[in-house]
């Protein structure tokens, strides 16, 4: 009888315990987590803060952005509106300049928008109920929890993309999280893990694996504190999990943008509240549509949005930018305006103004409108040192 020899292939990371059978023990989970984050957990200005305002405006200021770019926004947000009076107070132009470059505007808006609520409804304190917090504007489920935990100490679960991420790997969730099946697990994962009374320091600190440890690509798994009870780990899918739905195609579209001159001045005009960018100021213009080419789109947008007609001239410059769901790119012409006599409306846009090129640092804009700014202004100083 001859004898068969076969070659297994073992993830990289096996061990023996890993043929271990049964359950996996995760009764000291919790407690394993919050014993490594007293140890591990960074020092943010934020973090214990005895103001909830400052919790609220941190997490808000975090999603979808990383924390060493929101420390000095979060330091100069602090020091102009040291108080929820003091945002309320506020004129909302200033509240986005000074956002300004952070992105996700809305965010900035809502800020204002809740911080005038909260004078009027609550005496400008940051209610501690979430069901109170989810009625404010920009606040859903996650930033509720983190606020009534996170300041007030509530025992409410928080689910952001580290917390996702985490819990999804220790406990192999193996459908897509950001489908509703899948969401639903997590929240009830975090809320069943809880400790009793330490939801401050334990909400955190899954945060603080995720952002640490559990990255996305490649963990540190070596150095993760849950190792011992994390499926993924054991399995050796980390890289694997979260499971997410297939993305879609990122759609890219093409804009074009008037640089309009007169007397020293140029235009700007603001963009709707509601929507992308909103309340933001711009370069006018518009999309272009099948058929167009950049001039004749320009042309139409601007008499569509102004009521005018312009003559389209040299290009200025071409810009790119990636936002969440969509690319863009911009083409910047320099236009002039059609004889006077016509009379300047405003369809689709909230304001127009003529503004001198050393002003408009002083109104609020997106990337691109804003490296357009920087250039007209800069070709000024360079005019005006030539003489």
């Amino acid at each position: 009888m001859s004898i068969r020899y076969y070659t297994i292939i073992l993830p990289a990371n096996f061990r023996l315990e890993n043929i271990a059978m049964g359950p996996i023990d995760r009764s000291n989970f919790s407690e394993t987590l919050l014993a490594w984050y007293a140890k591990h957990r960074r020092e943010l200005p934020w973090r214990d803060h005895p103001e909830p305002y400052a919790i609220w405006v941190s997490e808000i200021m975090l999603q979808q952005t990383r924390v060493d770019t929101v420390l000095p926004y979060f330091e100069r947000w602090m020091k102009r509106y040291p108080t929820i009076r003091h945002l309320a107070k506020a004129d909302q132009m200033e509240v986005l300049n000074l956002w300004e470059g952070l992105g996700y505007y809305s965010r900035a808006r809502n800020l204002h928008k809740a911080a005038q609520k909260i004078v009027e409804e609550f005496n400008g304190n940051l209610p501690a109920d979430v069901k109170l917090l989810k009625k404010l504007p920009g606040i859903g489920p996650y930033t509720a929890g983190a606020i009534a935990s996170l300041a007030f100490g509530q025992d409410e679960p928080v689910v952001d993309g580290n917390v996702r991420r985490v819990l999804s790997r220790v406990f192999n969730v193996e459908v897509p999280v950001d489908k509703p099946e899948g969401s639903e697990m997590i929240w009830e994962l975090a809320a069943d893990h809880l400790p009793s009374g330490k939801a401050r320091d334990y909400n955190q600190a899954l945060m603080e694996l995720g952002a640490l440890v559990c990255l996305p690509r490649n963990p540190t798994c070596d150095d993760c504190p849950v190792q011992a009870v994390c499926e993924a780990y054991r399995l050796g899918i980390q890289a694997e999990l979260p499971v997410l739905k297939p993305r879609m195609k990122t759609p890219h579209i093409t804009v074009t943008a008037a640089i309009i001159r007169q007397k020293g001045l140029v235009m700007i005009t603001q963009r709707p509240q509601e929507g992308l960018l909103g309340g933001m100021w711009e370069f006018p213009g518009g999309k272009l549509e099948e058929g167009e080419d950049l001039s004749s789109c320009l042309e139409r947008e601007i008499c569509e949005e102004l009521g005018v007609r312009i003559s389209v001239g040299q290009a200025f410059g071409v810009y790119r930018h990636a936002y969440t769901h969509f690319k863009v790119t911009l083409h910047a012409f320099e236009c002039a305006l059609d004889p006077a006599g016509q009379e300047m409306q405003q369809n689709g846009v909230a304001a127009i103004r003529w503004i001198a090129p050393k002003d408009l640092k002083d109104y609020p804009m997106g990337k691109i409108d804003r490296q357009i700014a920087s250039r007209i202004y800069k070709e000024l100083l360079e005019r005006g040192r030539d003489g």
